[in-house]
């Protein structure tokens, strides 16, 4: 047994040293915590009421945003200067475009509406209302998709960013100078412009020239026009004949590397004869006779036509001779197919009434997409690549990648994009005035060039002018809505 058990008078001793002990830790917690507690409580508002006083008689009153009122009354001041700017630029324009929009083109009329109702009656001013449609549809759809295509494109290729520098440089171009470089570009000459000189190359690869454009007969010779571009001769041909055939008008381009005609012999069951230049340089040359000097038409077509239908066909040799077998021909007519006369093809009109809005969409697309790519590319480098690895591992393929992951993840941005170019279109003046011909601006006219049109054109009416400006206001307003209600969204992210 322990002495603390042998000895109860001990173990009494030591249970009330410890209730002792005990008692005193607790009050002494206790009270140390209820003095540091009212202390602290004291100390907090004595210091809260000493800096509230301080700063009640340092600050002066408080406005109702927290700031003392002579700060507020300091960034009044130093704001005062832009608000002054944007009521004079921005505010007082509206304000008076909504006002002499009432008024007739003297200014000295009411008439209320009544140049609202003339904009949507005005043949003109439709037309410009469809074109907006157009452009706000098309231009930001493409320049934003060929913007992601590049961005996701360039993520994949060593010299990506050489690209995209290449792409984004037309943004450093001014909408003027674009302008003057696509009205070029769509010249209808494809010896001036690029975008025909690549479309005529690519027909004439499929298709050929005609070898001797808008040549015709020697006036008064047996050739008659047969409709279509052809020539007939009036009589039939008989077997062992040789009919020749003169014509004229021929460009000198065509005659390069041409050699002197031959005049064809007539052969025992065949039909010959020789096609020619009838032009002697200098004068003393007879008509219709084969002259010295005078030049071959080699590669010309040569039809025996009877009742409507080609019996026989032969090509004319380097000499300009032909030759028909008189079995098919004998009896016929000749005739030369208007293939040996068409004008060479031209290409394409693009600054016509039909192509000229397209045209120059896609002048504008080449300017935007890189500013549309750049700006994608930012939100490309944000998204996690341990998604696009774990979807690759999961066994998606790039497409799906793409349009599965990429896609909803630049979403945003996208949007950004799309509502800048938006606004960005509405206001598209400059490239249309430049590029677009005075035969075709009425079919590519657009609201902001009408606006320039009705205000400082020939026919000014400066009231239908602001009606029209109200109105492209009023387009713009919608958008410009949505692009700020997004803002704040990503704001309150």
């Amino acid at each position: 047994m322990s002495d603390r058990q042998r000895d109860p008078k001990s173990r009494v001793r030591g249970d009330v040293r410890a209730g002792a002990t005990t008692e005193a830790g607790v009050a002494g917690k206790a009270g140390a915590t209820t003095e540091a507690g009212v202390a602290g409580k004291a100390g907090a508002t004595t210091e809260a009421g000493v800096a509230g006083k301080a700063g009640a008689t340092g600050g002066g009153r408080r406005g109702r945003g927290g700031l003392p009122a002579t700060r507020r009354w300091i960034a009044a001041v130093f704001l005062l200067p832009a608000l002054l700017l944007l009521g004079a630029l921005v505010v007082y324009p509206i304000a008076f475009s909504v006002y002499r929009s009432l008024f007739d083109a003297s200014g000295d009329g009411f008439v209320g509406l009544g140049n609202y109702g003339e904009m949507f009656s005005d043949e003109a001013i439709r037309t410009a209302l469809r074109n907006n449609v157009v452009w706000v549809v098309v231009a930001p759809t493409v320049s934003t998709a060929l913007g992601l295509v590049f961005a996701v494109l360039t993520e994949r290729i060593r010299w990506g960013t050489a690209f995209k520098l290449v792409v984004f440089m037309p943004m450093a171009i001014s909408m003027l100078a674009a302008g003057i470089i696509f009205r070029l570009v769509y010249d209808q000459d494809p010896e001036r412009g690029v975008a025909n000189a690549v479309w005529v190359g690519v027909h004439d690869t499929f298709a050929d020239p005609a070898p001797f454009p808008g040549a015709k007969p020697r006036p008064r010779a047996d050739l008659r026009p047969s409709g279509g571009g052809a020539f007939t001769t009036r009589s039939a041909v008989r077997s062992g004949s040789a009919v020749d055939l003169p014509l004229v008008a021929v460009r000198q381009d065509d005659l390069r590397g041409a050699r002197p005609a031959v005049a064809a012999v007539p052969r025992p069951g065949k039909v010959t004869g020789t096609v020619w230049l009838d032009f002697t340089r200098g004068g003393g040359g007879r008509p219709d006779v084969i002259d010295g000097g005078e030049r071959a038409l080699a590669g010309l077509t040569v039809e025996a036509v009877r009742d409507g239908r080609v019996v026989a066909a032969a090509t004319t040799a380097a000499d300009g001779t032909y030759a028909l077998p008189a079995e098919q021909a004998g009896g016929a007519r000749l005739r030369l197919p208007a293939s040996n006369f068409a004008e060479a093809y031209g290409g394409v009109d693009w600054l016509g009434p039909a192509l000229v809005t397209p045209a120059i969409i896609g002048s504008y697309v080449w300017m935007w997409a890189g500013f549309a790519m750049v700006l994608i590319a930012a939100g490309l480098a944000g998204v996690p690549r341990e998604l696009l690895e774990a979807a690759r591992v999961d066994g998606a393929g790039e497409w799906q990648v793409f349009r599965r992951i990429t896609v909803p993840l630049l979403a945003p941005v996208l949007v950004v994009v799309l509502v800048t170019l938006m606004i960005n279109v509405l206001k598209i003046f400059d490239l249309v005035y430049i590029i677009a011909p005075g035969s075709s601006i009425r079919s590519a006219n657009v609201l902001a060039l009408q606006l320039f049109q009705s205000s400082f054109g020939t026919d000014v009416d400066e009231g239908l002018g602001s009606a029209i400006a109200v109105f492209l206001l009023l387009l713009v307003m919608p958008v410009m809505y949505v692009n700020l209600r997004r803002i704040r969204k990503e704001r309150r992210r």
